[in-house]
C-alpha cells in the first residue's frame, strides 16, 4: 500500500478542504493510505464530519508547530522543525511515507525538501514542473521550471530537460517525449544569452528528443511534451495561462446571458461548455512535482479545493509507484558520466606521450 503524507495545514482552505480531499483520496484510490499531517485536534474535528470515512486507510500525524500568517514561510520551515511541511518531508525521508503533497507556499515546500531530503546526486537545482492542457486531449505538456529558480544557468536547463523527459515518460506515458526550449523565435540564434547558450547543449544531448526552440503560442498546440525555461519565465507563463482561462470563462458567461435569446443557446451548449470547463481546469492535473529531490513531492495551488487535493494525491501516488526519482537519478548519472568522458577525451591528446619517431 502506498502511503501519501498530506500537509493538512497548507493552503488558503486548510484544514477543511485538505482533509476533505484526503478523505476522498483514501476512499476512491486503491491501495493508498493518506497520512494527514498537522494540528491533530483540528484534523480530528474535520474528520468527524465524515463518519463513513475509511479510517483504516487514514492516519493522523501530529505536527505541533504552526506557521502564522505574518511569518516568512521559507524562514519558518527552517526555524520550526515540527511544522507540517517538515514533518511530511521527514516521513518521506525515513521511509514512513512514499510521497508527500502540500498546498502550502511553494518556496517553503521547495526549501524544506532540499534541506530535509537533499538533492539527487548530480542535480544542480530542483525544478517545479507543472502540467498544462493542450489541443491534444491525451497529450498534456510539462513546463519547467515553474518558479523554483528565478535566474538560471544553461546547465540547469539541460538538467530540467532530462528530468522533465523522465517524468513525461513515466507518469504522463509519453514513449518518446519531445523537448522544446522556450524562446522568442524558433531559430537557434533567437533569445537571450542564456537560451542561446542552452540551445547547442540540448541539441547535442543524448537520450532526449530535442525539437528546438518553441514560442509562447506553441505551448498549447500539443506538438511538444516538455518545455524548459527559467523559473521567472515559467511562473509568468503559468499565472498568465490561468488568468486567461478564468477571463475566457467570465467573458463567455457574460455574453451567453446578456440577452434572453442566448440563454436557450447556452442550455443547448451546456454539455460542451461543461466539457470545456473541465478541459481548462488546472485542478485535474494533480499539482506540480518538485523534480530533482530524492522523493515524490507534489506542490499544489494555495487555493486548492478538495478536488485538487484528490488529484494531487493521485499524482503523488503515480510518481512514487512509477519510481520517477530512480529514473531521474539514472539519467542524471548518465549525463554526468558523459560529460566527464568528453572532458577526458579532450585532455587525452595533450596528456599522452608523443608517438615514437619513425625509424
Amino acid at each position: 500500500m502506498m502511503r501519501i503524507a498530506l500537509d493538512a495545514m497548507g493552503g488558503d482552505n486548510a484544514p477543511g478542504e485538505i482533509v476533505k480531499g484526503g478523505v476522498e483520496a483514501a476512499t476512491k484510490l486503491k491501495d493508498v493510505k493518506v497520512l494527514l499531517v498537522g494540528d491533530s485536534k483540528r484534523i480530528k474535528e474535520e474528520l468527524a464530519k465524515y463518519p463513513k470515512a475509511p479510517y483504516n486507510t487514514l492516519e493522523v500525524v501530529d505536527a505541533p508547530d504552526e506557521v502564522s500568517m505574518d511569518e516568512s514561510p521559507v524562514a519558518a520551515v527552517r526555524r520550526k522543525k515540527n511544522c507540517s511541511i517538515n514533518v511530511c518531508m521527514r516521513l518521506v525521508k525515513n521511509g514512513d511515507a512514499d510521497a508527500m503533497v502540500s498546498a502550502g507556499n511553494s518556496g517553503a515546500v521547495a526549501s524544506s525538501a532540499v534541506f530535509t531530503l537533499g538533492r539527487i546526486p548530480g542535480v544542480l537545482r530542483p525544478a517545479i514542473a507543472t502540467v498544462l492542457p493542450t489541443r491534444q486531449p491525451r497529450r498534456p505538456l510539462l513546463l519547467l521550471d515553474a518558479g523554483a529558480n528565478m535566474d538560471c544557468h544553461e546547465e540547469w536547463l539541460v538538467q530540467f530537460a532530462i528530468m522533465g523527459s523522465a517524468y513525461s515518460r513515466t507518469v504522463l506515458h509519453r514513449t518518446a517525449p519531445l523537448v522544446g526550449l522556450l524562446s522568442i523565435g524558433t531559430e537557434d540564434c533567437k533569445g537571450n544569452e542564456m537560451t542561446k547558450r542552452t540551445f547547442p547543449l540540448l541539441k547535442n544531448l543524448k537520450g532526449i528528443d530535442f525539437r528546438g526552440n518553441v514560442e509562447g503560442h506553441d505551448i498549447f498546440m500539443g506538438q511538444t511534451d516538455v518545455v524548459v525555461c527559467d523559473g521567472f519565465v515559467g511562473n509568468v507563463v503559468l499565472k498568465t495561462s490561468e488568468s486567461v482561462a478564468h477571463a475566457v470563462g467570465y467573458w463567455l458567461k457574460k455574453e451567453l446571458f446578456r440577452y434572453p435569446s442566448r440563454i436557450l443557446g447556452a442550455l443547448l451548449l451546456k454539455g460542451a461548455l461543461h466539457a470545456l470547463k473541465n478541459r481548462l481546469d488546472p485542478e485535474i492535473y494533480g499539482g506540480a512535482p518538485l523534480l530533482g529531490v530524492p522523493g515524490a513531492v507534489i506542490i499544489t495551488h494555495g487555493a486548492s479545493s478538495h478536488r485538487a487535493i484528490f488529484y494531487a494525491v493521485n499524482a503523488a501516488e503515480n510518481a512514487a509507484r512509477n519510481k520517477v526519482t530512480a529514473l531521474i537519478a539514472a539519467r542524471i548519472g548518465e549525463y554526468e558520466a558523459s560529460k566527464k568522458s568528453e572532458v577526458s577525451a579532450k585532455k587525452a591528446p595533450e596528456d599522452s606521450d608523443p608517438p615514437p619517431a619513425a625509424g
